[in-house]
């Protein structure tokens, strides 16, 4: 789609909400690019009412154009639905209409209907492949005029995480303040050190690595810095249930065919691979239920959220060595 030249109905199919925004977003800012002052209209779709449309659609008197953008689109009632795929055999010249649905049964008749009309479609589904985000990561300093190796972008989906919006959100952080135009794994660890620390990922790390004393002074500095236990907790769950995965993994895979069945990234196992050390069976069962115990206790189920926090890591720490 031109960015000047928007089509008259776009359809944005899709559950990934920040790839979903930007796409409404860039059809806004085409509509503008044509015309600066083009009024627009956001609507949801569970209160968009019959008629509304044509009303929003209608010639104004001063000629101006306009984006009628429905989001959560399934929720449209039938009759709303009926007007909308009818209007987009026949769309308004000066009105870009853009419903968002995040595909599914729910709202089919809409999709199928506008999709028969002619709809500019876009896609905007959630990026499920680790080689996806990977992507995403690179795409995004792109944008930013700056790149990123390999390591540094697997290095950053590490300590942030798969959601979007956060990775999108530090890769612009990291363009902002990081000097020169390539962005390297060191680059990452300093500004991500302190994140990695409130966020618990390192917290985690050093306990299934046996590192009691790192895990309990990690720990402490995570909750005067004001993370919250229950991010803490769910890290080391999240360490130890990676730990079962790629442990208990057919021995006969390798390379992607390991990596494919676990839907790990290669660096993640091979890292993980390196943290089993010491590991065994029985081990992670007492660790996860260690973690399983301290859930319940953050959550107010005990009386003392840093108490429920140290004993989990020292269990974890024991159920490593087997003692």
């Amino acid at each position: 789609m031109a960015a000047t030249d928007p089509a008259p109905v776009i359809l944005i199919l899709g559950d990934e909400e920040l790839l979903a925004d930007r796409a409404v977003g860039e059809a806004i800012a085409a509509a503008r690019a044509t015309d600066p002052g083009t009024e627009v209209y956001d609507l949801i779709g569970g209160k968009v009412e019959p008629g509304e449309l044509t009303r929003l659609s209608s010639p104004s008197l001063f000629g101006d154009r306009s984006v009628v953008a429905i989001r959560s689109a399934q929720d449209l009632s039938k009759e709303v639905v009926t007007e909308i795929v009818s209007y987009a055999a026949h769309p308004a010249d000066d009105t870009v209409l853009v419903l968002v649905h995040p595909g599914g049964v729910k709202g089919k008749a809409l999709v199928d209907g506008v999709k028969k009309a002619g709809a500019h479609v876009v896609v905007v589904t959630k990026l499920t492949k680790p080689a996806e985000r990977l992507a995403f990561v690179k795409a995004e300093l792109k944008r930013a005029g700056r790149s990123i190796g390999a390591d540094a972008a697997a290095a950053l989906l590490d300590a942030v995480g798969n959601d979007l919006r956060e990775l999108a959100a530090a890769c612009s952080q990291l363009a902002f303040d990081t000097p020169g135009k390539a962005i390297d794994e060191a680059a990452v660890a300093r500004y991500h050190r302190g994140r990695a620390e409130v966020s618990g990922f390192t917290v985690a790390d050093s306990a299934v690595e046996g590192r009691l004393g790192d895990a309990l002074e990690q720990l402490r500095w995570a909750l005067a810095t004001g993370t919250a236990p229950v991010l803490l907790v769910s890290a080391l769950a999240g360490g130890l249930r990676s730990l079962a995965k790629v442990g208990g993994a057919p021995r006969n895979l390798r390379g992607g065919q390991l990596a494919s069945h676990l839907g790990m990234p290669p660096w993640k196992i091979d890292r993980v691979q390196r943290q089993l050390n010491g590991w065994g069976p029985d081990g992670i069962a007492r660790a996860l239920q260690a973690a399983a115990t301290a859930d319940e206790q953050v959550k107010g189920g005990g009386a003392d959220p840093a108490y429920a926090l140290e004993h989990m890591i020292q269990t974890v720490v024991a159920s490593r060595t087997g003692r």
